[in-house]
């Protein structure tokens, strides 16, 4: 099968997406396209690098959505139904209100709008679901209350993307997410992958419900889901 897998800008459920995408691509061609938020993300989280070395290749590029500039010439793909299916995981909770809203100024969104008029499955995972708090999990992140204020700060000085500002912050938009800020901070002030609970707002939660009501979309609580659907196509 060809299978566009689109990533927004969501660190919830993107470690489970990219393992998804690395298992689909070993039996299928797969074309990962990257919002900017998508790209940012991954790279905080340290994943970029795995989505980049599973691609490579005619239907099997790595699609920055700053390489595709305003008229997005690849979604042409979807409208001429050039692919199997169209995935997107995670989904952010703003790129779900602008593709019910039937707004389509990005990458991702301009495919899933390319996808319908292709009449491409699309299967879309989205990090508002339901009502209620969802655990999550942060990118690197340096913790004040820890930080001892060295002269030298070791955190900083071992980060290959100059990215730690002393006893301030991380920059995350620079961060690539290696993790040897953690490993070389004695006193443990750098954490990676720390879990916290946020709430789901009503607006975003009403979103994804009208998601349901598109023309060949189809919504999916998880990425663990997605192997068994894709093997019924």
């Amino acid at each position: 099968m060809k299978i566009a897998w689109g990533i927004t800008g969501a660190g919830h459920l993107l470690l489970e997406s990219v393992e998804i995408v690395e298992n689909l691509s070993r039996e299928h061609e797969v074309t990962v396209l990257l919002s900017g938020a998508g790209e940012e993300v991954l790279k905080m989280y340290g994943l970029y690098n795995r989505v980049e070395s599973i691609t490579g290749g005619y239907y099997r590029e790595l699609v920055l959505e700053k390489d595709q500039k305003f008229s997005y010439p690849l979604a042409g793909r979807f409208s001429l139904g050039r692919y199997d299916l169209l995935v997107v995981s995670p989904t952010t909770s703003n790129t779900i209100a602008k593709v019910v809203s039937g707004i389509a100024d990005n990458l991702i969104t301009n495919a899933i709008a390319q996808a319908g008029k292709g009449k491409i499955p699309t299967l879309i995972v989205p990090v508002d679901l339901e009502a209620g708090d969802v655990q999550t999990v942060l990118p690197s992140k340096l913790e004040l209350e820890l930080c001892q204020h060295c002269s030298t700060c070791h955190a900083a000085a071992a980060c290959p993307q100059d990215a730690i500002t002393p006893g301030v912050e991380i920059n995350l938009l620079k961060c690539q997410g290696c993790g040897a800020c953690q490993m070389a901070c004695p006193f443990g002030a750098i954490s990676g992958g720390k879990k916290i609970f946020i709430r789901m707002r009503e607006i975003d939660i009403s979103n994804t419900k009208k998601l349901a009501g598109l023309e060949d979309v189809d919504v999916v609580e998880t990425p663990e889901q997605l192997l068994k659907i894709i093997s019924s196509f």
